[in-house]
């Protein structure tokens, strides 16, 4: 799977914690990230991550084109509810892309862990069938 982190500057000691936590599973999958984000997983866990271009700087639209060329199976971002993000509209415009095209996001701890046991599992075999097509009209 192709599984997209990204995490707000006061999450991602959050984020790197949750990836610590199940490096025997994601080391089995493709991982892509925010500029720093994405370096700062790979530096904490030794995973390959490939990383864009920072949130701010178009990191956030460059993986939502991924979700729509049907490139990413699963989003994690943890985001900073308590903070305002200068851009925002490209973090809701990466949620709204997650619910076009039936991707499966999290935004906290809790639903993270549950989205990394289920992949261990193999439930998102559906999505393999579903998310390369085209979105609803």
């Amino acid at each position: 799977m192709n599984i997209a982190l990204v995490a707000h500057d006061k999450k991602k000691d959050d984020l790197i914690v949750l990836i610590k936590t199940y490096t025997h599973i994601l080391k089995k999958h493709q991982l892509f990230a925010t500029g720093t984000t994405g370096k700062r997983i790979a530096e904490a866990t030794g995973l390959p991550v490939h990383c864009f271009r920072s949130g701010p700087l178009g990191g956030d639209q460059e993986i939502g084109a991924a979700v729509a060329r049907g490139e990413m199976d699963m989003i994690i971002f943890f985001r900073d509810p308590l903070t305002a993000q200068p851009h925002e509209p490209d973090v809701s415009a990466l949620m709204r892309l997650c619910d076009v095209y039936s991707i499966p996001l999290s935004t906290n701890m809790g639903g993270s862990e549950i989205l990394i046991r289920s992949i261990e599992q193999g439930d998102f075999e559906s999505l393999k069938l579903s998310h390369n097509d085209e979105p609803p009209a």
